[in-house]
């Protein structure tokens, strides 16, 4: 159940993606650094939040995934692979990797046919901060990046230390969190990335998943039950379009007005390149935008 759930989430967001042109390298652009050029593995990235995480590690990388997303302009000659849910194996084996970078969230569904064709792929534990944080301080290690990843660790680490400092006793809002795509939303849990930096900031969720689910199908009479503080919309694959589909939502059925959070004015549509699927280098702006919203009170003062 849990995979099917999930894959409603990505799959739309990837079928409903489409691909940028990559521009040519600007005159004054990032050229690789002497420490950058003496890396010796071909490492090949698939997904969006692992490429943004080799450039904040300054590692050169072989194989990129297809995004409609802006990738970092270091990138802009790598090949592209396809979409991270399907990456072309075949491409891969031609770019003769040594390593292939997806997330965990992936590894049911890419695990085999990567093993079949002798590819050599780590899944990164990007479903929470935490397993992030591990993820950097272990590549950083691993290639001779220890530096960047301690800089980039200790800034979310601080971070995290503020928000418990602040709200460690104030009263938690309670925030339900939805998850959109195309035609459909599911709710998020706190076993979501989302849901994760809800709590950091200084939030609870609405929903308790009682499991390990990172996603719920929705039902309206039930979230109602709930009946949060806030709520926290997430558009994917065309936000402009899931965002409609919210409003339209939100309009057309009659149950929502009486969620406390639509009386009081507390719905807020998450910017989705701040609030991925898993988790990204964007941990600071996330959280510091979710704090806004889940304590306004402390930011007028």
């Amino acid at each position: 159940m849990q995979k099917s759930l999930y894959g409603v989430v990505l799959t739309s967001l990837f079928l409903f993606a489409a691909c940028q042109p990559t521009s040519d390298p600007k005159e004054g652009e990032y050229t690789p650094s002497s420490a950058a050029s003496a890396q010796e593995e071909r490492i090949v990235a698939t997904t969006v939040s692992a490429t943004e995480l080799a450039a904040a590690l300054d590692l050169d990388l072989v194989g990129i995934p297809t995004s409609y997303k802006e990738l970092p302009t270091r990138y802009d000659d790598v090949t592209e692979l396809g979409n991270p849910m399907s990456p072309d194996v075949e491409q891969i084996r031609q770019l003769q990797a040594d390593v292939v970078w997806s997330v965990t969230t992936l590894q049911v569904d890419l695990e085999e046919p990567f093993t079949s064709a002798g590819i050599e792929a780590e899944f990164l534990d990007f479903q929470s901060v935490e397993g992030m944080i591990q993820e950097i301080l272990d590549i950083g290690e691993r290639y001779n990046r220890e530096d960047e990843a301690t800089a980039l660790v200790n800034g979310f680490k601080g971070r995290i230390t503020e928000l418990e400092e602040a709200y460690r006793t104030s009263e938690k809002p309670s925030v339900l969190v939805l998850m959109g795509v195309p035609g459909s939303y599911l709710v998020a849990t706190e076993h979501s990335y989302i849901g994760d930096l809800v709590q950091i900031a200084g939030g609870e969720m609405a929903i308790d998943a009682g499991n390990d689910m990172e996603y719920l199908a929705s039902n309206t009479e039930y979230l109602q039950q709930s009946n949060p503080d806030i709520i926290l919309r997430a558009a994917h694959g065309m936000p402009e379009e899931v965002i409609e589909m919210f409003d339209e939502e939100f309009k057309s059925n009659d149950i929502w007005k009486h969620f406390r959070a639509v009386e009081k004015g507390r719905v807020y549509d998450l910017e989705e390149e701040l609030f991925g699927t898993t988790g990204n280098v964007a941990v600071l702006e996330a959280l510091d935008a979710l704090e806004e919203m889940l304590h306004p009170e402390d930011n007028e003062r």
